[in-house]
């Protein structure tokens, strides 16, 4: 049963500790819109996620006012555009067009973003796969709602270095295409190791083919609730603030496990997952980055921020797994630099770099976000940068990504500013030391010795 203090404490988490249910993100498969006809295959993509999608807006804004939980995002995820027009598409601009047709369709339906203009290439890329990866700059220049990834990496698979160069090319062409905007397509490019196929969370959605027709996945987000709640434990020992942390997570998920019963009884489609991640935004307490000056810290980066990290991340899934049976996604902590507050200011004080932030991704949830860096930077670098993330997700088993933004015409010192839940950001400076050899050999990094467990 819940009680009247559950309840006034679900509704205090909300109002003064920015809980919110931060994406309803409806996945829908595109396979049986294949067929080798771009103009039909463009039609058929447009209706089925007209058709599928119609009600979802409508939805999710009636469960928040029904139940008062703020609901951000409403989201669609799709199959990765390059299975979908492999048969249709013979050229780069072809799959524009299909960009195109989603964004066309995002905007029908009213939602924010649109995830699945992606390639998964960990072990090759297909003709069509690399049509796609190229038309990536001109499909995120010409529309404002589709999201792309690119999956170069897994750990069975190993890594796929020819897509990793060529990424961080893309990557610049897309910054130098969007420069009006200070390199904004970027925000809407991740490269992944392990990419999970039920991620609701943008940019890295897509609707795996291994998922139903149709599913509901819902992702949460509250640290300023976790923030708040260990400042009622502060100078506890480890025990404690690990039960404080276990607890607070178990109650987050229950509201995100109401929400996505509500809406997929509702909507008629599968529940999918619960993907409970510690989500920033740039709103003061809502900030990842304070749960760990919380948890003892001056600033994040400070030694013992990725045994921090570790235990925080560690907690959050315990608390989520208890409260529901399918958590899936990503879950765990986010930590995105533009996007959250605490962490700019660890970056602006001197605390935190590039090679710090890489090494707390081998702890967190996934990787290199919303990093802003010098417009200058080599093409080549940036896909260093790339390989050295997808190695900690491949040897470590678990989910890596890359989300940086070379700042056409900024440097070192300067901010940009991005808007809404993206933020804003100081450019962090690049190692300067090349490793033009290393990426320019052809081919891909085997997958480790532990990945053989058949």
């Amino acid at each position: 049963m819940i009680n009247l203090f559950e309840v006034n404490e679900t509704n205090k988490m909300i109002t003064q500790e920015n809980l919110d249910v931060r994406t309803i993100t409806l996945g829908i498969s595109l396979l049986d819109c294949v067929t080798d006809d771009l103009e039909q295959l463009n039609e058929n993509i447009y209706r089925k996620i007209t058709t599928v999608a119609s009600r979802l807006v409508e939805t999710g804004e009636e469960i928040e006012k029904e139940y008062g939980i703020p609901i951000v995002n409403k989201r669609i995820s799709v199959t990765p555009i390059a299975l979908v027009g492999g048969s249709a598409c013979r050229s780069s601009e072809d799959f524009v067009t299909i960009a195109r047709t989603l964004d066309r369709a995002a905007l029908e339906v009213g939602v924010n973003f649109l995830g699945g203009y992606s390639a998964l290439v960990s072990k090759g890329m297909t003709k069509a796969d690399e049509y796609l990866i190229r038309s990536i700059p001109e499909a995120l220049a010409q529309t404002e709602r589709v999201c792309s990834s690119v999956n170069v990496g897994s750990t069975k698979c190993g890594i796929d270095m020819d897509a990793v160069r060529l990424l961080g090319e893309v990557i610049l062409e897309t910054a130098r295409l969007t420069r009006e905007k200070d390199s904004l397509g970027c925000a809407k490019l991740v490269v992944f190791c392990n990419a999970p196929d039920d991620n609701p969370f943008m940019a890295g959605a897509f609707h795996g083919v291994t998922e139903a027709d149709a599913v509901i996945n819902v992702g949460v987000s509250g640290p300023g609730v976790v923030k708040h709640a260990l400042t009622e434990v502060r100078g506890a020992n480890f025990e404690t603030l690990c039960e404080t942390i276990k607890k607070t997570a178990f109650k987050v998920t229950r509201v995100g496990q109401l929400v996505a019963q509500e809406a997929s009884a509702r909507l008629g489609i599968p529940f999918g997952i619960i993907d409970l991640s510690l989500a920033p935004t740039p709103a003061i307490g809502d900030s990842v980055a304070d749960i760990l000056c919380e948890i003892g810290l001056e600033h994040a980066g400070a030694p013992g921020t990725t045994a921090a990290l570790a235990l925080l991340n560690d907690q959050v899934k315990k608390g989520g797994v208890m409260a529901s049976s399918y958590v899936g996604g990503l879950s765990g902590a986010f930590i995105p630099v533009s996007e959250d507050q605490g962490m700019i200011d660890a970056v602006r004080a001197g605390a935190l770099s590039l090679e710090k932030l890489e090494a707390m991704t081998c702890v967190c949830s996934v990787g290199l976000d919303m990093i802003a860096i010098p417009g200058d930077t080599k093409a080549s670098t940036i896909s260093g940068i790339i390989a050295d993330e997808m190695a900690i997700g491949m040897v470590n088993q678990k989910t890596t990504a890359v989300r940086v933004i070379p700042v056409i015409g900024k440097g070192v010192g300067e901010t940009v500013e991005f808007g809404g839940l993206l933020g804003y950001a100081p450019i962090m400076p690049v190692n300067s030391f090349s490793c033009d050899a290393f990426v320019e050999r052809k081919g891909r990094i085997p997958a480790p010795i532990h990945s053989f467990k058949n």
